[in-house]
């Protein structure tokens, strides 16, 4: 079975939240376990809120496609503002609010997820995106990728 581009990032993100509540919820360890740390969650969920809507804010100012089943709809490449610093800021939101996640459920185990949600993210999502990119837009792709990091 293809997995490629098959889940929606943010189901995606919701299975490793779930996965993330249940390790906390049944491998309490008592060498795992802190107590929750609102500075982490709070920061954390900001940041990676404000990365993801960034990230739609320049796709709807280009007016291009943000279905993530479907890049070959992308009309533009989009390198501006958030896509600066980040060619995936929508993952990396995703990312940081799973991080913010951790800090909430207080228990050290449940970041082993972090990991799997990054390695499922650049081989299901990320890496056929590219592959679409690279054939839309080549060089100008090739270049963008040359200078802006994947997630930070």
């Amino acid at each position: 079975m293809k997995l490629e581009l098959k889940i929606p990032p943010v189901a995606n993100a919701l299975i490793i939240a779930a996965a993330m509540w249940w390790i906390a919820l049944y491998l309490d360890l008592s060498w795992a376990v802190f107590d929750t740390k609102w500075w982490g969650t709070v920061f954390f969920l900001g940041l990676g809120g404000a990365f993801g809507l960034l990230g739609l804010v320049e796709f709807y100012k280009e007016s291009t496609s943000i279905n993530p089943h479907k890049p070959d709809n992308t009309s533009s490449l989009v390198t501006n503002g958030i896509y600066s610093i980040s060619r995936n800021p929508m993952y990396a939101g995703l990312l940081l609010i799973l991080v913010g996640f951790g800090f909430y459920l207080g228990n050290v185990l449940v970041f082993v997820m972090i990991p799997i949600f990054v390695a499922y993210m650049n081989r299901y999502q990320i890496a056929p995106e590219e592959q679409v990119m690279d054939e839309k837009f080549g060089d100008e792709y090739q270049k963008y990728k040359a200078e802006v990091r994947r997630w930070f």
